[in-house]
């Protein structure tokens, strides 16, 4: 069984935006078999809160055995997590879902708001030309630790962060280009990508973000319209936590 259930040390959190935290956590295991485009599902302390929360893998760390996790405090469940401290253990079952494929020569990796966490450990993997684009609501986080490994372009809302609007209007005022494109962010923003990738004959993989309930596609809390009939439901449907998060694009229906 690739995904595994253990209890996990916490090494370190550390709030770098606001409500927006970094956390990292012991757990060789999971860390051993993880890869980018990937989540776990941390579970709560809390008796009354049976489901657990997916966060995406922002970091692999395989040789000290420990994964970092960057999430949004969104309700109690997170809000509890923020209050962890390196005395502290947690209960994780990972890794869990369908990450990104590694091809092209020349790629562009795209994170919007809390979409940007699970593309920083893809940006380190990734053995090609790398330009990075990252949009956000008005505060920035992360963007530093992703120069090392490419080109940089921001965007915000308010535009006090690089291009004022989207990624998709970084993309046209900088005039990037690619052979591939990796991205994560709200759907908005994924189905805008689609669209242009599908429009000009790139290659798009998007990392789909949706509430998820059980997390190994037993629920079907998940599913999404899809092109194909899935083996599972029986119907034109895609579990995001199971045949996800990663699909490409044209592959399932916004």
């Amino acid at each position: 069984m690739d995904k595994i259930k253990m209890t996990a040390n916490v090494i370190r959190q550390d709030e770098i935006a606001y409500e927006i935290y970094s956390l990292v956590i012991s757990a060789k295991e999971i860390a051993d078999r993880a890869k980018p485009g990937q989540f776990v599902n941390l579970f709560s302390a809390d008796g009354s809160r049976l489901l657990p929360r997916p966060i995406s893998i922002c970091e692999i760390d395989k040789n000290n055995g420990t994964i970092r996790l960057v999430y949004r405090v969104a309700g109690a469940g997170t809000k509890e997590f923020s209050a962890l401290t390196s005395d502290h253990t947690i209960e994780v079952m990972g890794p869990l879902g369908n990450g990104f494929t590694p091809e092209g020569s020349k790629a562009i990796l795209i994170g919007g708001g809390i979409g940007i966490p699970p593309m920083l450990e893809l940006a380190k993997q990734l053995d090609c030309e790398k330009s990075i684009v990252l949009g956000f609501r008005d505060e920035e986080f992360l963007s530093d630790e992703f120069e090392p490994y490419g080109k940089v372009y921001k965007s915000s809302d308010a535009g006090n962060i690089g291009v004022k609007g989207t990624v998709m209007d970084a993309i046209k005022e900088y005039g990037i280009k690619g052979d591939i494109i990796y991205a994560c962010g709200p759907l908005p923003m994924l189905r805008a990508i689609s669209d242009y990738a599908l429009s000009n004959g790139i290659k798009a993989q998007i990392s789909m973000e949706e509430k998820m309930a059980c997390g190994i596609g037993a629920c079907l809390a998940c599913v999404c319209k899809s092109k194909d009939i899935d083996d599972h439901s029986k119907v034109n449907n895609k579990r995001i936590c199971k045949e996800g998060p990663v699909f490409y694009a044209g592959e399932v229906e916004f």
